[in-house]
């Protein structure tokens, strides 16, 4: 939009991995902010000194979570040290975080509310007693409901709208989301391969019990409302042709294809309770330990206007 370039460093998450080691409970403007400074305003002063550039500047400049004397500290010192300028102007002052929001909005630009930290990202979600969604990454890399996957798809959806002169509105929805920690099949000690159903919930972390009615091709465990279907009616209910669980697991069908054959199964948009498929329908006692958040949420949505 204003005609600058965009140079993409390398994501070296590794070295800041080991950069910051030992750090990860400090708070945030606390020491591991200092060295995460250090050592990305390094490779933007180097590499601006190495192409000719005279100054130098960060966009954590315009947070209220940063301390602006820090980033000062961390930019002057390495401004020296490459014999370049860095510019640190306090955004923040005069309502300038307001003008921030309101100039974003009108772009419909994506603002992050946390500094791509995941250490300070966690922190930050157990203050506001919400998960920390945006590191959750299934095995099988389905994307979930507002996940950092579900953003990037609707922005690049957004510019495809763009580059072809779309007219269109991002707004907000607020719903209901889910996500998945861990689910472990047993039979007697024994690991069975299983694969859980979004918006599966379960009472507590552990259940155990016998299927003991059959209604079609649905089973019922006689505790906590779980319920079991074969890969084989899995496979009919989506027109799919897995072989195993394991296959299904990861390599699973889509976030919304596997909500459909919730609604098959169960018609009702209030039921949470656990659905697990599985090769065979178990015939001893089962172990079930699960664990899974249902919790309110927003999300963007891109309307397509024209």
């Amino acid at each position: 939009m204003l005609g600058i370039e965009l140079i993409e460093g390398e994501y070296d998450t590794e070295n800041w991995l080991k950069a910051v080691h030992g750090f990860e409970k400090e708070p945030e403007k606390g020491a591991r902010c200092a060295i995460c400074f250090d050592r990305r305003f390094e490779i933007t002063a180097k590499y601006a000194s190495k192409i000719g550039e005279k100054k130098f500047t960060s966009t954590l400049l315009t947070s209220p979570k940063k301390s602006l004397k820090q980033l000062k500290h961390a930019g002057d010192a390495l401004a020296k040290k490459f014999n370049i300028e860095f510019v640190a102007p306090d955004y923040r002052k005069a309502s300038g975080t307001q003008e921030q929001n309101i100039l974003a909005k009108q772009d419909a630009l994506y603002r992050q509310d946390y500094c791509g930290c995941l250490f300070g990202l966690t922190m930050q979600r157990e203050q506001q007693k919400k998960i920390a969604d945006e590191l959750f990454s299934p095995i099988s890399q389905q994307i979930q409901p507002e996940s950092i996957e579900a953003r990037i798809e609707l922005y690049e959806k957004r510019w495809a709208y763009e580059d072809r002169g779309i007219e269109y509105k991002i707004v907000k929805e607020r719903f209901l989301n889910w996500r998945q920690t861990h689910g472990l099949l047993r039979i007697k000690k024994e690991t069975i391969p299983a694969h859980f159903l979004p918006l599966s919930t379960l009472k507590s972390e552990y259940t155990r019990g016998k299927i003991d009615v059959q209604v079609g091709e649905l089973y019922y465990m006689n505790r906590d409302e779980v319920k079991f279907i074969t890969l084989n009616y899995y496979n009919s209910l989506i027109n799919k042709n897995y072989k195993s669980i394991y296959e299904l697991i990861y390599n699973s069908p889509t976030f919304e294809e596997e909500l459909k054959i919730r609604k098959q199964l169960i018609n009702s948009s209030y039921d949470l309770s656990t659905i697990v498929v599985v090769q065979h329908i178990p015939t001893q006692k089962v172990e079930l330990i699960y664990k899974s958040y249902i919790y309110e949420d927003v999300k963007e949505v891109l309307l397509k206007i024209s």
